[in-house]
């Protein structure tokens, strides 16, 4: 099962395999490499605010590719509002 994931601080949007570790990864309690974009912003905790599972790697690449655009950009926000 993978899945894709909308996390705020600012907002970051990603696909995986293990949610739970990404996410750990990702506010600092697992090792991460120190030049991704969410260790520089790491002032403040990473909050999952959306997640959609998929059966294969490829169905979550392209749904995270179309949260990443104009339109799921604007998608993640309005979660955001509410």
């Amino acid at each position: 099962m993978f899945s894709v994931y909308g996390i705020i601080n600012k907002i970051y949007i990603g696909q995986t395999a293990d949610i739970d570790s990404r996410l750990q990864r990702h506010n600092g309690l697992l090792k991460n490499k120190g030049k991704s974009y969410t260790h520089k912003n790491n002032k403040d905790e990473w909050k999952l605010i959306y997640k959609e599972d998929f059966n294969t790697r490829q169905e979550a690449m392209k749904r995270e590719r179309e949260l990443k655009s104009f339109r799921g950009r604007e998608f993640i926000r309005n979660l955001i509002k509410i």
